[in-house]
């Protein structure tokens, strides 16, 4: 049988070097912007979910000074207010800071609005040593929908800890992943680390192979640490969405945001949040119009 929304919904072409270049031409996420991609993601989700935990590895602005740079921020003051649990880490001091002011001036709970109570609680160090911890202090529902953001500079983040987080359910639909790979300066990044070089990228590449890795460039290395997300952690769904540099700079790829999933909507959300992530909200109406065409997806789905 046909299937009518595959158009209404068009997913990213199987050849990464198409794909960024129709993402270019459609509607370019810059650097800037990247915070807002996760939240017009999430802001469709809980619109098929209506629940969920935002787990953020390095939550603290990183350019304090433009909040709408800030992932965290932009997530936890969208609306409707659905999700449910916030698990927040930040070694910096003084980010931790922006953080505990940030959650502390956000408004009561309105029941009015069908809106949990929610939990913000924020660990104060390094994510990959606390990563553990959180999980056994917060143990998360099989069921629960439940995203972490690894937003990365470079190698702060240990392969271990990514690891930790996609096995930490064992049925059902594993946590998503949004995955920040530094392509625009990872080869000056790796070549400027002067302590301890290899072993520092094999913590966070995971394996020794890390100089396969760094020959490779653009589509092909993206396509590279996809190939990891699906053969390691069996995650069904993974995609790179380029991240780009402002075109008055050069609009070269500075990050691909790897989206890794299990549900078979996400993609099709993700690619629908790149394309929309800059325009204006959709209504009441648009939102209906959307759920109704993922649940006939759904329907369909169960059909074939």
């Amino acid at each position: 049988m046909t299937e009518p929304e595959k158009f209404l919904f068009e997913l990213p072409p199987c050849d990464l070097k198409v794909a960024e270049k129709k993402f270019k031409e459609r509607n370019p996420i810059w650097t800037e912007c990247k915070a807002k991609l996760i939240e017009r993601y999430l802001f469709y989700f809980v619109q098929i979910t209506y629940h969920g935990t935002y787990i953020d590895a390095f939550a603290g602005p990183q350019e304090p000074d433009k909040p709408e740079m800030w992932s965290a921020k932009l997530v936890i003051e969208s609306t409707p207010r659905w999700l449910k649990n916030f698990l927040l880490f930040e070694s910096d001091p003084s980010q931790l800071k922006l953080i505990q002011e940030m959650c502390d001036s956000q408004p009561s709970r309105r029941k009015e609005k069908n809106e949990p109570n929610r939990k913000i609680q924020i660990y104060h160090g390094d994510f990959n040593r606390n990563i553990t911890r959180m999980f056994a202090e917060n143990p998360i529902p099989e069921k629960e929908a439940t995203f972490c953001l690894f937003d990365q500079r470079t190698f702060e983040c240990d392969w271990k800890s990514v690891e930790t987080v996609a096995g930490h359910k064992t049925s059902g639909r594993k946590i998503e992943l949004f995955y920040f790979f530094p392509e625009g300066w990872i080869n000056r990044s790796a070549a400027g680390l002067k302590i301890e070089k290899e072993k520092r990228l094999e913590q966070w590449w995971g394996t020794s192979d890390w100089r396969e890795l760094l020959s490779l460039g653009g589509a092909r290395r993206a396509q590279y640490v996809c190939d990891r997300f699906r053969s390691e952690f069996q995650y069904e769904h993974v995609y790179p969405f380029p991240i780009y540099e402002k075109q008055d700079q050069g609009g070269r790829v500075m990050y691909y945001m790897i989206h890794a999933s299990d549900h078979e909507q996400a993609p099709i959300l993700m690619n629908r949040a790149y394309g929309k992530a800059l325009d204006i909200k959709e209504t009441d109406v648009q939102l209906d119009w959307l759920r109704d065409a993922l649940e006939a997806l759904n329907l369909s789905n169960s059909v074939t």
